[in-house]
């Protein structure tokens, strides 16, 4: 296969990027974001050399990452580069849809976000093989599902719509766009079918550019065909068989984790005893009486998996062993790393914290104390949530505090670690991060998992080169 060139845009620490530059099929030429120790990150991972715009526009330079405002940064030096893939996760919570009165037949108001439009502008003026769009999943329902409606064909007819997009920009491209690009992939990708060890989701939409494809229909079919089955899991069974937290972080397949599981668990043993509250004697009954504290076992109860058979199941737990060494964390503890940029450091936390956490088993939260003398106000599902050890950890946020800082299974420990964060996230542990404890949460958090744009990348690669040969 060829190797095909890459702009990111609005990378920041790069996550979607290192999923396509890890394929080996792609190499990036150019990115950008404004957050600068995401930027530094970037620079140090990807080794691009680190460009500072300041308040005035700069041209995008082969070799680059800027840090500055999209809206600063010229493509046009690009274009003798014939880009193949522009790739990005651009800001939506600007672009807006105001419905006029019926009665004056005003129609629909379209106010696109400016990030976004400059996101349009790099299509316009690099004319890219291909994209690939990234974005919160309630991109798609906002504003009633119009938003996502005109998002989808500002890319399927750019050439129509630039004009539009350009009063957004008032950034002037001499040359007339492209037709537009064909969407061959618009959906939510739920990631833990892809390997992701995580509850996480994301709108993907990956276009490529319509007079590659031509008129041949039925090659468009095989290839949205393709592109569904191919993030939507594959051949590959973790859409039945979900990665575990406590199998990136103990670097070992769940049927060698059987005596880890154990003592993780049993330390639980008569909380209720001690919360007595009747949602702690429900979780008893419901959870805690029915665990057989046989891993295997408790694991196919806990994702309500049922085997096909005794070798379904064997492949499974090899295609998660596969994966862990794929990520580089087989037999390797995350406990065990002391890594030169401080991630895994333990954040410190009050006693007060710690008890209240000791009271709060895997799976569960904030309410399982509540009218406790451990209990805390707190309105959302997240807050003070532990992992469980035998199911996809929860999201991974950038923000947040007050408990939202995702927390341990073991009963002695309080918040994750960034390195814990990150291997949640499908980051090497080879991949270090630049800024505070808090800028680096942040630059993980928002990132995607590097496991799935890895399947992204390599499925559109496949895409382009039974295209373009």
């Amino acid at each position: 296969m060829r190797r095909f060139s890459l702009v990111s845009l609005f990378s920041g620490a790069g996550g979607l990027d290192l999923g396509f530059v890890q394929s080996g099929l792609y190499a990036v030429v150019f990115a950008n974001d404004v957050f600068e120790p995401a930027v530094q990150t970037y620079s140090r991972n990807f080794n691009l050399k680190l460009r500072y715009c300041g308040n005035s526009t700069v041209e995008a330079e082969a070799g680059t990452v800027l840090i500055c405002d999209a809206a600063l940064a010229d493509f046009t030096p690009l274009r003798d580069l014939e880009v193949d893939v522009v790739v990005g996760g651009p800001p939506c919570q600007d672009f807006s849809i105001v419905r006029g009165p019926e009665n004056r037949r005003k129609g629909i108001k379209v106010s696109r976000g400016r990030l976004y439009a400059h996101f349009v502008r790099a299509l316009a003026t690099l004319k890219p093989k291909a994209f690939v769009f990234e974005n919160v999943p309630g991109l798609v329902s906002v504003n009633k599902g119009l938003a996502y409606k005109f998002i989808l064909e500002d890319f399927s007819h750019l050439n129509i719509r630039w004009d539009e997009v350009r009063k957004v920009i008032g950034n002037g491209v001499t040359r007339n766009p492209e037709e537009g690009y064909e969407i061959v992939f618009s959906k939510i990708a739920d990631f833990t079918k892809l390997g992701v060890p995580q509850m996480r989701e994301r709108l993907i939409i990956i276009g490529i550019r319509r007079d590659l494809l031509g008129r041949d229909l039925a090659r468009l079919w095989k290839i949205k065909q393709f592109f569904a089955h191919e993030l939507g899991g594959g051949a590959m069974l973790f859409r039945k068989y979900p990665l575990t937290p406590i199998e990136v972080f103990e670097g070992r397949a769940l049927p060698d984790l059987q005596d880890v599981y154990y003592r993780i668990m049993k330390e639980y043993d008569g909380i209720w005893g001690e919360v007595r509250t009747p949602r702690a004697l429900e979780w008893k009954h419901k959870v805690w009486d029915r665990l057989t504290f046989n891993i295997v076992e408790d694991y196919l109860s806990l994702n309500n998996v049922r085997p096909q058979s005794r070798e379904e199941l064997e492949r499974a737990f090899e295609e998660h062993e596969t994966v862990l060494k794929e990520l580089g964390y087989y037999g390797k503890r995350v406990k065990d790393l002391d890594l030169p940029d401080g991630s895994n450091k333990l954040p410190r936390e009050t006693q007060e914290v710690l008890e209240r956490l000791k009271r709060i088993p895997p799976g569960e939260n904030h309410e399982f104390v509540k009218g406790t003398p451990w209990e805390v106000k707190g309105l959302m599902s997240n807050i003070y949530r532990r992992a469980c050890p035998l199911t996809p950890a929860p999201t991974v946020i950038a923000y947040g505090g007050g408990g939202t800082w995702g927390y341990h299974y073991e009963r002695e420990r309080g918040m994750l670690t960034n390195r814990e964060r990150a291997r949640l996230q499908t980051f090497p542990d080879s991949f270090l991060f630049a800024g505070t404890w808090s800028q680096v949460r942040a630059q993980i958090g928002e990132a995607v998992p590097p496991l799935a744009s890895k399947v992204i990348a390599k499925a559109l690669a496949h895409a382009l080169n039974s295209i373009i040969g």
